[in-house]
């Protein structure tokens, strides 16, 4: 169908909503060797050859190995786990872009950030609590909408390769404070019984080869069903315009080993240049902590 031309663009949807859902960002070509890298990653993670991992129990980093059982896999595109279509996509021509047009920027600009996987865990159903990435749930509303009315110069999404049903958003929360009856809901450690609790809360579902993206610091939740195959591509890409206003928020994670030089030797020009600008805010960045408490 032809888009109105009074339709707002993918841009002003995802700084109206804090959201935007876009289809078939992966080459047909691409496909399915990220189906069958996701498949052997999910695989090693289970069978606990691949330890960097989130556990049951634990929301945020840092994440321990005290649960056998697995809701997501990081650092997907370490060298280590020898899956090269992961780098391939995250520096496809598609991938970026789509971050360009949201970010407002241009290639030279973009950052290399975070690339992990969602997964369903195999024997426990549960949710995370709602949250921001950035900004912690006991913020004073003075504190919150300081927090908000920073940009943070990047953008985060999921990538779904099956059907993904666990997602939940507050449109338009990346712009103001919770009310009062929202910090009810997402003020303590405890998961929602029903995220749709939550007003202004939405569900959202993925189609296959559908990415969600979105910034981090929206009101979100997710639920996991051990009985849904889950296989979501989750990751970050910065804005180097930002400086180091992204530093906490990525760093957290542990990467380190992106400056290892066969790391940046699996990569082509782009992500190497990419990944070079990461560096470079690492090395400037200092004592960063972490951004949420579990």
């Amino acid at each position: 169908m032809r888009k109105s031309a009074m339709a707002p663009s993918m841009k002003e949807l995802f700084e109206q909503q804090g959201f935007v859902i876009v289809p078939d960002l992966i080459p047909a070509e691409q496909r399915a060797a990220l189906e069958e890298a996701a498949a052997r990653t999910i695989t090693k993670t289970r069978a606990g050859s691949w330890t960097l991992r989130r556990t049951v129990g634990r929301q945020f980093p840092p994440y321990d190995s005290n649960n056998p059982d697995s809701w997501g896999v990081q650092h997907i595109m370490h060298p280590d786990l020898g899956e090269p279509a992961f780098a391939r996509w995250y520096t496809s021509d598609a991938l970026v872009g789509v971050v360009r047009e949201l970010l407002g920027c241009g290639g030279g600009e973009l950052q290399m950030e975070l690339f992990n996987m969602l997964i369903n865990p195999t024997e426990h159903a549960f949710a995370l609590r709602w949250h921001r990435d950035d900004v912690r749930e006991d913020a004073s509303e003075e504190e919150e909408r300081a927090a908000l009315a920073v940009w943070h110069y990047g953008v985060q999404w999921n990538t779904a390769l099956y059907e993904d049903s666990c997602l939940y958003v507050v449109p338009g929360s990346h712009k103001a404070p919770r009310t009062p009856e929202q910090r009810a809901h997402s003020s303590t450690p405890d998961p929602p019984a029903d995220p749709m609790d939550m007003p202004g809360a939405v569900h959202v579902t993925l189609k296959p080869g559908e990415t969600v993206f979105y910034n981090n610091n929206i009101l979100h939740c997710g639920t996991y069903d051990p009985a849904a195959t889950r296989a979501t591509l989750h990751a970050s890409m910065g804005d180097t315009r930002g400086g180091a206003t992204r530093a906490r928020n990525v760093l957290q994670h542990g990467l380190l080993w992106m400056k290892e030089e066969r790391f940046k030797e699996s990569l082509h020009a782009r992500g190497r240049a990419m990944l070079e600008r990461l560096v470079r805010m690492q090395e400037s960045a200092g004592d960063i902590g972490y951004s949420l408490v579990n």
